[in-house]
């Protein structure tokens, strides 16, 4: 059986720019090393998110939410239990943010 698609969708949890260059580069050097270690799964490495706006029925917000959207990775795995093992070591977790892992489905 083939392996299934699953997206990751970052949320920063209120997160803040890096205080310095330094800071900026380590945390690269921590994303670049977990994205290393799941090269193999990685459909798509995403994007960071810009700012987000909310479109509803009752309108538009601009302040991106209660937990906006940071960015996303498209990677394979066997199963959820396994695209979700791969999630647990992502930098953005580690900073107190948090990964959304769900299954990309086939339409």
């Amino acid at each position: 059986m083939a392996d299934k698609r699953f997206m990751y969708i970052y949320h920063g949890n209120g997160m803040s720019p890096p205080e310095s260059e330094e800071a900026g580069r380590e945390a690269m050097a921590r994303w670049q090393g977990w994205m290393d270690g799941i090269r193999s799964h990685i459909v798509d490495e995403g994007a960071p998110a810009g700012k987000s706006h909310t479109v509803s029925q009752s309108g538009v917000t601009h302040d991106g939410g209660a937990n906006p959207v940071y960015g996303y990775t498209l990677v394979t795995a066997p199963d959820i239990d396994a695209a979700i093992a791969m999630a647990k070591d992502c930098p953005m977790v580690a900073d107190g943010g948090s990964v959304e892992v769900c299954e990309a489905l086939e339409m």
